[in-house]
Protein backbone atom coordinates (compact mmCIF):
# COMPACT_ATOMS: atom_id res chain seq x y z
CA UNK A 1 0.00 0.00 0.00
CA UNK A 2 1.38 3.51 -0.67
CA UNK A 3 1.85 6.13 1.54
CA UNK A 4 -1.45 7.90 1.90
CA UNK A 5 -2.09 11.09 0.44
CA UNK A 6 -3.57 14.38 1.92
CA UNK A 7 -6.80 13.64 1.18
CA UNK A 8 -6.60 10.57 3.11
CA UNK A 9 -5.37 11.33 6.20
CA UNK A 10 -8.19 10.91 8.32
CA UNK A 11 -9.18 7.92 6.27
CA UNK A 12 -5.96 6.30 5.71
CA UNK A 13 -7.58 2.95 5.29
CA UNK A 14 -9.33 3.59 2.06
CA UNK A 15 -9.10 0.83 -0.59
CA UNK A 16 -6.32 1.46 -2.59
CA UNK A 17 -8.05 0.32 -6.37
CA UNK A 18 -5.28 -1.40 -8.68
CA UNK A 19 -3.17 -2.21 -6.40
CA UNK A 20 -2.62 -5.32 -4.35
CA UNK A 21 -3.65 -4.26 -1.16
CA UNK A 22 -6.67 -6.82 0.16
CA UNK A 23 -9.56 -4.51 0.04
CA UNK A 24 -8.87 -3.49 -3.17
CA UNK A 25 -11.83 -6.25 -5.00
CA UNK A 26 -14.24 -4.93 -3.14
CA UNK A 27 -16.66 -4.32 -6.03
CA UNK A 28 -20.37 -4.07 -4.91
CA UNK A 29 -21.39 -0.57 -4.74
CA UNK A 30 -23.56 -1.15 -1.54
CA UNK A 31 -20.38 -2.15 -0.13
CA UNK A 32 -18.29 0.89 -1.61
CA UNK A 33 -21.17 3.52 -0.42
CA UNK A 34 -21.39 2.69 3.11
CA UNK A 35 -17.55 2.33 2.86
CA UNK A 36 -17.37 5.90 1.66
CA UNK A 37 -19.78 7.07 3.89
CA UNK A 38 -18.32 5.51 6.63
CA UNK A 39 -14.91 7.32 5.44
CA UNK A 40 -16.45 10.82 5.27
CA UNK A 41 -17.75 10.70 8.76
CA UNK A 42 -14.87 9.89 9.57
CA UNK A 43 -12.88 12.49 7.75
CA UNK A 44 -15.69 15.20 9.06
CA UNK A 45 -15.13 13.96 12.68
CA UNK A 46 -10.89 14.70 11.76
CA UNK A 47 -10.99 17.84 10.29
CA UNK A 48 -12.79 18.66 13.58
CA UNK A 49 -10.17 17.32 15.70
CA UNK A 50 -7.78 19.14 13.71
CA UNK A 51 -9.38 22.97 13.92
CA UNK A 52 -9.89 21.97 17.58
CA UNK A 53 -6.31 21.15 17.73
CA UNK A 54 -5.69 24.49 15.81
CA UNK A 55 -7.14 26.58 17.98
CA UNK A 56 -6.42 25.27 21.03
CA UNK A 57 -2.58 25.83 19.85
CA UNK A 58 -3.35 29.37 19.24
CA UNK A 59 -5.03 29.92 22.41
CA UNK A 60 -2.30 27.96 24.06
CA UNK A 61 0.10 30.45 22.37
CA UNK A 62 -1.03 33.37 23.21
CA UNK A 63 -1.21 32.60 26.48
CA UNK A 64 1.67 31.87 26.52
CA UNK A 65 2.61 35.07 25.45
CA UNK A 66 0.46 36.63 27.61
CA UNK A 67 2.84 35.11 30.80
CA UNK A 68 5.77 35.77 29.32
CA UNK A 69 5.44 39.70 28.57
CA UNK A 70 7.21 41.45 31.28
CA UNK A 71 6.31 42.89 33.93
CA UNK A 72 5.70 46.75 34.24
CA UNK A 73 8.03 47.84 36.74
CA UNK A 74 6.69 51.63 38.24
CA UNK A 75 9.12 54.34 37.92
CA UNK A 76 10.49 55.23 41.67
CA UNK A 77 9.30 58.62 42.64
CA UNK A 78 11.51 61.50 42.60
CA UNK A 79 13.15 62.40 45.60
CA UNK A 80 11.86 66.01 46.42
CA UNK A 81 12.18 65.70 50.24
CA UNK A 82 14.68 68.51 49.84
CA UNK A 83 13.24 70.32 47.04
CA UNK A 84 13.11 70.32 43.43
CA UNK A 85 17.06 71.63 43.15
CA UNK A 86 18.01 70.97 47.31
CA UNK A 87 21.56 70.00 47.22
CA UNK A 88 24.87 70.72 50.13
CA UNK A 89 28.27 71.86 48.99
CA UNK A 90 30.98 71.91 51.26
CA UNK A 91 34.36 70.87 52.56
CA UNK A 92 35.35 69.91 55.98
CA UNK A 93 38.85 70.57 57.39
CA UNK A 94 40.75 69.02 60.40
CA UNK A 95 39.26 66.44 61.95
CA UNK A 96 37.32 65.36 59.62
CA UNK A 97 38.26 65.87 55.86
CA UNK A 98 35.49 65.25 53.70
CA UNK A 99 34.93 67.10 50.20
CA UNK A 100 31.17 66.96 50.38
CA UNK A 101 28.55 67.49 47.80
CA UNK A 102 25.11 66.11 47.88
CA UNK A 103 22.59 66.57 45.47
CA UNK A 104 18.64 66.39 46.25
CA UNK A 105 19.48 62.41 45.47
CA UNK A 106 21.59 61.74 48.20
CA UNK A 107 21.04 64.20 50.22
CA UNK A 108 17.68 64.51 53.97
CA UNK A 109 16.22 67.57 54.82
CA UNK A 110 14.38 69.16 57.49
CA UNK A 111 13.69 72.65 58.32
CA UNK A 112 11.50 74.13 60.53
CA UNK A 113 11.00 76.82 63.41
CA UNK A 114 13.53 76.74 66.34
CA UNK A 115 12.04 76.32 69.73
CA UNK A 116 10.43 78.90 71.61
CA UNK A 117 9.98 80.71 67.94
CA UNK A 118 13.54 82.26 67.41
CA UNK A 119 14.20 82.08 63.66
CA UNK A 120 15.00 78.14 62.09
CA UNK A 121 17.03 75.03 62.12
CA UNK A 122 17.87 73.25 58.98
CA UNK A 123 19.03 70.04 58.85
CA UNK A 124 21.13 68.19 56.15
CA UNK A 125 22.35 64.77 56.34
CA UNK A 126 24.31 62.71 53.66
CA UNK A 127 27.02 60.28 53.36
CA UNK A 128 31.16 60.07 52.71
CA UNK A 129 32.61 57.55 51.85
CA UNK A 130 29.89 54.94 53.71
CA UNK A 131 29.85 57.68 56.63
CA UNK A 132 26.57 58.68 57.72
CA UNK A 133 27.09 62.84 58.14
CA UNK A 134 24.49 65.07 59.48
CA UNK A 135 24.89 68.92 59.39
CA UNK A 136 22.46 71.07 61.93
CA UNK A 137 22.65 74.73 61.30
CA UNK A 138 20.74 77.30 63.05
CA UNK A 139 19.54 80.82 61.92
CA UNK A 140 18.19 82.25 65.04
CA UNK A 141 17.86 86.08 63.54
CA UNK A 142 16.07 84.96 60.52
CA UNK A 143 12.81 86.21 60.06
CA UNK A 144 9.61 84.66 58.35
CA UNK A 145 9.89 86.01 54.73
CA UNK A 146 13.05 87.94 54.87
CA UNK A 147 16.09 87.58 53.04
CA UNK A 148 19.18 88.70 54.82
CA UNK A 149 23.14 89.30 55.03
CA UNK A 150 25.76 89.00 57.76
CA UNK A 151 22.92 86.11 60.09
CA UNK A 152 24.97 84.66 63.12
CA UNK A 153 24.96 81.31 62.83
CA UNK A 154 25.05 77.83 64.34
CA UNK A 155 26.49 74.77 62.59
CA UNK A 156 26.64 71.22 64.40
CA UNK A 157 28.16 68.76 62.47
CA UNK A 158 27.49 64.77 64.00
CA UNK A 159 29.60 62.21 62.04
CA UNK A 160 27.13 59.16 62.77
CA UNK A 161 28.34 56.29 65.33
CA UNK A 162 31.53 58.09 66.12
CA UNK A 163 30.15 59.80 69.26
CA UNK A 164 31.72 63.06 67.99
CA UNK A 165 30.00 66.66 67.93
CA UNK A 166 31.42 69.78 66.87
CA UNK A 167 30.29 73.08 66.93
CA UNK A 168 31.07 76.31 66.92
CA UNK A 169 31.66 78.23 69.90
CA UNK A 170 30.35 81.28 69.21
CA UNK A 171 27.33 81.71 66.76
CA UNK A 172 29.22 85.55 65.34
CA UNK A 173 31.94 82.47 64.32
CA UNK A 174 29.92 81.81 61.42
CA UNK A 175 27.48 84.01 58.97
CA UNK A 176 24.65 83.10 56.27
CA UNK A 177 23.73 85.32 53.43
CA UNK A 178 20.31 84.40 52.71
CA UNK A 179 20.32 84.23 49.03
CA UNK A 180 16.74 83.02 48.36
CA UNK A 181 13.23 82.07 49.73
CA UNK A 182 10.50 80.47 47.42
CA UNK A 183 7.29 80.22 48.49
CA UNK A 184 5.95 76.80 47.63
CA UNK A 185 2.15 76.95 48.60
CA UNK A 186 -0.31 80.32 48.81
CA UNK A 187 0.06 80.43 51.82
CA UNK A 188 4.03 80.85 52.35
CA UNK A 189 4.05 78.17 54.92
CA UNK A 190 6.51 76.02 53.05
CA UNK A 191 9.56 77.62 51.25
CA UNK A 192 12.39 76.42 49.29
CA UNK A 193 15.09 78.53 50.88
CA UNK A 194 19.07 78.47 49.73
CA UNK A 195 21.71 80.23 51.40
CA UNK A 196 26.21 80.23 51.59
CA UNK A 197 27.67 80.06 55.34
CA UNK A 198 31.61 81.70 56.00
CA UNK A 199 33.27 80.51 59.13
CA UNK A 200 36.31 82.19 60.45
CA UNK A 201 36.79 79.71 63.33
CA UNK A 202 36.86 76.32 63.21
CA UNK A 203 33.87 74.29 64.69
CA UNK A 204 35.22 72.35 68.27
CA UNK A 205 34.57 69.21 69.66
CA UNK A 206 32.72 69.66 73.24
CA UNK A 207 34.92 69.13 75.84
CA UNK A 208 37.82 68.45 73.69
CA UNK A 209 40.64 70.07 71.46
CA UNK A 210 39.99 68.23 67.69
CA UNK A 211 38.34 70.80 65.57
CA UNK A 212 36.53 71.22 61.63
CA UNK A 213 37.45 74.13 59.69
CA UNK A 214 34.22 74.77 57.22
CA UNK A 215 35.37 77.99 55.34
CA UNK A 216 32.30 77.97 52.53
CA UNK A 217 28.98 76.01 52.57
CA UNK A 218 26.24 76.19 50.08
CA UNK A 219 23.14 74.73 50.90
CA UNK A 220 19.29 74.64 49.40
CA UNK A 221 16.28 73.05 50.61
CA UNK A 222 12.85 73.32 52.17
CA UNK A 223 11.04 74.56 55.35
CA UNK A 224 8.24 74.49 57.35
CA UNK A 225 7.46 77.38 59.05
CA UNK A 226 4.49 74.86 60.90
CA UNK A 227 6.51 72.02 61.02
CA UNK A 228 7.72 72.02 65.40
Amino acid sequence: MGTPTSRHVFCSFVPHFGNNAPTSDIGKLDTLQKFFEKCAAFRAAGYQILVAAALSTVLFGCQQTDTALPATVAAEPANFACGENGFLRTELLGAVNAELYWPRDALSCEGMPRPGGAGVRLRFAGTYDEQPITLIIALPQLERGATAKELDTRITLIPEGTGLFFSNASASHCLTEITSLEALDASSDHVAIAGTIYCVMPLVQVNDRPSVSIPKLEFRGLLDWNAS
